[in-house]
C-alpha cells in the first residue's frame, strides 16, 4: 500500500488570531460596498490615480449622474474612498489604509497596480468566446 503525500494547511489554521466583531463588521460592510460591478468599476478607476473628478466618472462608466453619486456614497459610508470639492465638482481619492485592510484580510500584500480584466489571458479568450 502506498503512503499518500500529506499536503501543507493552506487555509487559516488553529493559530490565525479571529477577528474583534468590530473589525468583521467594518471589513464586511466594505466587501459588501464591493458586491456590485459599477463600485468594482469606480474602485478600478481610482486605484489608477491620485484623484478623480466626479465628472470623468459619469463619462467613463457610462451611468447617469445621480448613478454614479449614490454609488459613491455606499463607498464612501463604507470608508473605501474620500472626496473634496474644487469649485462645482467633487474629486474623490481611495483611501489607502481601508484598501490595504481589505488585500491584507485577502492574504494579499503585492502590487498596489489596479486589476487589469482577464483579456488575452482568460481561457474565454483563448476559446474564442472573449
Amino acid at each position: 500500500m502506498q503512503a499518500l503525500p500529506v499536503l501543507p494547511n493552506l487555509c487559516c489554521g488553529p493559530d490565525t488570531p479571529a477577528l474583534a466583531p468590530a473589525d468583521r463588521e467594518e471589513l464586511a460592510a466594505r466587501f459588501k460596498a464591493l458586491a456590485d460591478p459599477a463600485r468594482v468599476a469606480i474602485v478600478n478607476r481610482l486605484a489608477a490615480a491620485d484623484e478623480v473628478c466626479v465628472c470623468d466618472l459619469n463619462a467613463a462608466l457610462d451611468l447617469a449622474q445621480p448613478t454614479v453619486s449614490h454609488h459613491l456614497r455606499v463607498l464612501r459610508e463604507a470608508g473605501l474612498v474620500e472626496s473634496s470639492r474644487r469649485g462645482t465638482w467633487a474629486f474623490y481619492r481611495l483611501v489607502p489604509e481601508a484598501i490595504a485592510q481589505l488585500r491584507e484580510t485577502l492574504g494579499g500584500v503585492g502590487s498596489t497596480e489596479p486589476l487589469r480584466s482577464a483579456g488575452a489571458g482568460s481561457a474565454g479568450a483563448r476559446a474564442g468566446r472573449g
